[in-house]
Parts: structure tokens; C-alpha cells; sequence
């Protein structure tokens, strides 16, 4: 399973988008600058943390670990009795 190019343009879009152009619309007032910093902050940090989770799924560390006696018995459940592995 490889990266595909649509999700990782879409989201880059996303929360490119979040990241870059909402800071420029935010009203003038006391605020302004910390709102705009909030939004980049927030638009960087979630796209980050979408990529990690998206590039995980393609190479999984964590699986199933059963002793022996288990797949031994799951074999012979399923009917194909093994003598060993």
C-alpha cells in the first residue's frame, strides 16, 4: 500500500487553507495577532498530525502476537489441523 496523491493534496490544501488564508481575515482588535498566530499554529500542528496518522497506516508496526498454542488451536478450529510451525 503506497501514498496516494489525492488525500495528501486535499488535506495540504485544507489546512494550508486554515493555516494561510484565514489569518488574513481576521478583524482588527486587540487580538488580531494572537488569533492569526492560534490559526497557523492550529493549521500546522493538525495537517502534522493527519500526515503521521496517514503515513502509519502504510506501514503498521504493531500485529497480532499469538504463542504457538494458540495458533495452534485456531488452526484446528478452522480445520487445518498442523503439526507445527
Amino acid at each position: 500500500m503506497g501514498a496516494s496523491i489525492f488525500p495528501i493534496f486535499f488535506f495540504t490544501v485544507v489546512w494550508g487553507g486554515v493555516g494561510i488564508f484565514l489569518p488574513r481575515m481576521v478583524p482588527n482588535g486587540p487580538n488580531q495577532r494572537l488569533m492569526q498566530v492560534v490559526l497557523m499554529i492550529t493549521g500546522a500542528v493538525c495537517w502534522l498530525f493527519w500526515l503521521c496518522c496517514y503515513m502509519a497506516q502504510m506501514n503498521p508496526l504493531i500485529g497480532p502476537r499469538l504463542s504457538n498454542r494458540t495458533l495452534l488451536l485456531i488452526a484446528q478450529q478452522w480445520g487445518n489441523p498442523l503439526e507445527r510451525f
